[in-house]
């Protein structure tokens, strides 16, 4: 389904905020990526009102708990093949997928409202290295590995499934993005073949508190 949003420039503060938040990240944005990043914004904001996609309404808070916070696990991607799990609106995928061309993202969901909105970026950004996937965590095999899946929505306990039937590369890195409470850690159960290291973030004109689960198959 296609919902054609209105496309006024975006206003100077959008731009600028994401333009020092990136930088200060030390991801500084070319023109391209820039203009994909904002253009992403205005579409989650306009089909939020009628979908219901994410909690935060305002352009302004999307930037730094949205694309910023997406983008401050850039620096752990590992390899060339990205799943990301539980996407919802794309997060953080798409983001990661705009500034990251040369590698291939597979983004997953198992509510098909939030993949059209997906798909829907995908072709007004002209993402050529995006696919989406519809299927629940439990019953996904796609008879491939991933060199790094990232999930802003899964906890450890529901990613067994994945890690059992070798979704996972070898090398490979999972992310699992975290708030303030770690309290997951402690019941994360022993694995030889995995090396957890916490990594915290700090995103650009957000006060609360991110960190970072770092899994590696080495």
């Amino acid at each position: 389904m296609r919902v054609n949003p209105p496309t006024p420039p975006a206003p100077t503060e959008l731009a600028e905020r994401l333009t020092q938040g990136a930088t200060a990240l030390g991801q500084p944005l070319d023109e391209l990526a820039h203009t994909r990043l904002l253009h992403f914004v205005t579409l989650l904001a306009h089909w939020n009102r009628a979908y219901n996609l994410t909690a935060v309404r305002e352009p302004a808070a999307m930037i730094p708990r949205h694309l910023l916070d997406s983008l401050a696990v850039r620096p752990y991607l590992f390899g060339e093949h990205v799943l990301d799990l539980g996407t919802g609106a794309g997060l953080p995928g798409l983001p990661l997928a705009i500034l990251e061309p040369r590698r291939h993202f597979w983004l997953l969901d198992s509510q098909l409202k939030k993949l059209t909105f997906v798909r829907q970026v995908i072709l007004e950004l002209g993402l050529e290295n995006v696919e989406t996937v519809q299927a629940r965590i439990a019953t996904y095999r796609p008879g491939r590995n991933f060199s790094t899946i990232v999930s802003r929505a899964v906890a450890y306990a529901h990613l067994q499934p994945v890690l059992q039937h070798g979704l996972l590369a070898r090398p490979g890195r999972v992310l699992l993005m975290k708030g303030r409470d770690l309290s997951e850690v402690t019941r994360m159960p022993t694995d030889a073949d995995l090396t957890l290291s916490i990594e915290p973030l700090r995103i650009p004109f957000l006060d609360a508190e991110r960190h970072l689960l770092v899994l590696r198959s080495d």
